[in-house]
């Protein structure tokens, strides 16, 4: 019976999983260097080469791109395109392409079950939560623009009424502080808040909520509604959301702070429940010809600020890390995933009381080749902190605040409350999909070998 199942997470299904998939990785981590050396030789070596050298040309002909206009960066668009299928043409000449992409394929493969193995050896502890009652007297505030419209097509306010919410519509021609409607909300006996809208909208009552001590209600009814996600919400169909009314739990999470250099009627700077970007991206976001065309607006402003030709010259002190003149900062309520490309964007906590801080500072065709090693060099700063602030060569800094374009005044400090938010959720919901650690290779070892021998000994035991 004890090989038929599972017995949770740790028990003996847990423990066979981690072990094939921890073997699985060294054969096909193996397999991938037998390939190249039985098949191609030496010349392995220079196998391995060419591909680095088109990859560090690629990367160098996409910096030239966005760093420069007219001929030079037509032509590096074309470097950037011909760069992989010179690669590939070499190797088909040298009469090897096939063992480079049986390489690549079991290498890519060694990496995959590698870090799965890893994921279910230490997978992240998850937010403490508990039953809640259902609310008195909830009040949801509801864009009827944001997402495309999707308040209405999916009928949000009526189903929320029909709970006995009081719901406010907002009206599109005649802009409100929902801050303000929140706080009289809170004065007039609701004892919690929620919203349908956008993250930005998202984060303004939200700092009302922890502000008054009441529950948060998050509906995913905006476009991207990447705290939600966070949270683990049900994005396809937001009216699953209002179920936290009726069968709900509770968690804390934490809020990011940013002082904007005008108080808030809370008191304590302006709140984001995702990021708070600094340099070419906030610039950007900044002129008025980028809502009309984006595309192009990005690619006219991108080489001056790429060379410190325009826009501010940003410091950025993190504890005790300083970055000096990075071209691009992200400031985030919660680090975002490093090491796991299919869940970018992604947060695995929103309770681990830091920020995550994301410094870019790339400054000629070389440094761009070199962030291919990702967090671990100079290029692309990667750090934890409880406070970050933010200086500048300006007086006021552009910055974007949850999608919201500011200007704020220098030097800019952003901190972080631990589980300042009472987050009201769904007791049923999607989740958040477990992330992948970095790809280890002695600990895979580790796993594969001593896993193996401890599930042998137990059952002889």
């Amino acid at each position: 019976m004890e090989d038929g199942g599972c017995v949770g997470i740790g028990g003996r299904c847990d423990r066979v999983d981690r072990r094939w998939a921890a073997r699985l990785a060294l054969a096909a981590g193996t397999a991938a260097l037998l390939v190249l050396l039985v098949f191609a030789g030496l010349r392995s070596f220079a196998l391995v080469g060419v591909g680095l050298a088109g990859l560090a040309a690629t990367a160098a002909g996409l910096w030239w791109v966005l760093a420069h206009t007219g001929a030079i960066r037509v032509l590096a668009g074309l470097l950037a395109a011909a760069a992989p299928v010179a690669v590939l043409v070499l190797y088909a000449l040298a009469g090897l392409l096939w063992v480079v992409l049986v390489s690549v394929a079991l290498w890519t493969l060694a990496v995959a079950t590698g870090r799965t193995a890893l994921a279910l050896d230490t997978g992240p502890a998850r937010t403490p939560e508990r039953p809640a009652a259902p609310p008195g007297r909830p009040f949801l505030i509801m864009n009827p623009r944001s997402g495309g419209g999707k308040v209405g097509r999916f009928r949000l306010a009526e189903k929320a009424r029909a709970l006995g919410a009081e719901v406010v519509v907002l009206d599109p021609g005649h802009p409100q502080d929902v801050a303000e409607l929140a706080r009289r909300a809170v004065d007039d006996g609701a004892d919690l808040l929620g919203v349908a809208g956008g993250d930005g909208t998202q984060a303004l009552v939200a700092g009302v909520a922890a502000a008054r001590g009441v529950p948060f209600v998050v509906i995913s009814a905006g476009t991207r509604n990447h705290f939600a996600m966070d949270l683990g919400l049900d994005r396809a169909d937001p009216s699953a959301c209002l179920q936290a009314l009726t069968d709900g739990v509770e968690l804390r999470v934490d809020l990011g702070f940013i002082d904007v250099g005008v108080p808030t009627a809370e008191g304590r700077g302006r709140v984001f429940v995702n990021n708070a970007s600094f340099g070419a991206y906030a610039t950007v976001v900044q002129s008025p010809a980028y809502r009309d065309d984006k595309a192009r607006t990005t690619l006219q402003m991108l080489p001056d600020l790429l060379t410190h030709h325009s826009g501010p010259r940003l410091t950025v002190r993190a504890d005790a890390v300083t970055v000096d003149k990075p071209q691009a900062v992200l400031v985030s309520n919660n680090p975002y995933r490093m090491g796991d490309p299919a869940g970018l964007g992604r947060r695995d906590r929103l309770d681990s009381g830091v920020l995550g801080v994301l410094g870019v500072k790339v400054d000629n065709a070389v440094q761009a080749a070199a962030m291919l090693r990702g967090s671990h060099g100079p290029e692309l700063t990667s750090i934890a902190a409880r406070e970050v602030v933010v200086d500048a060569d300006v007086p006021v800094v552009p910055v974007g605040v949850d999608g919201e374009a500011l200007s704020v005044p220098a030097p800019v400090r952003c901190w972080i409350e631990p589980g300042a938010l009472r987050v009201r959720l769904p007791r049923h919901r999607p989740g958040v999909p477990r992330g992948k650690p970095p790809m280890d290779w002695r600990r895979v070892r580790r796993l594969a070998l001593t896993v193996g021998r401890t599930a042998a000994g137990r059952a002889t035991g």
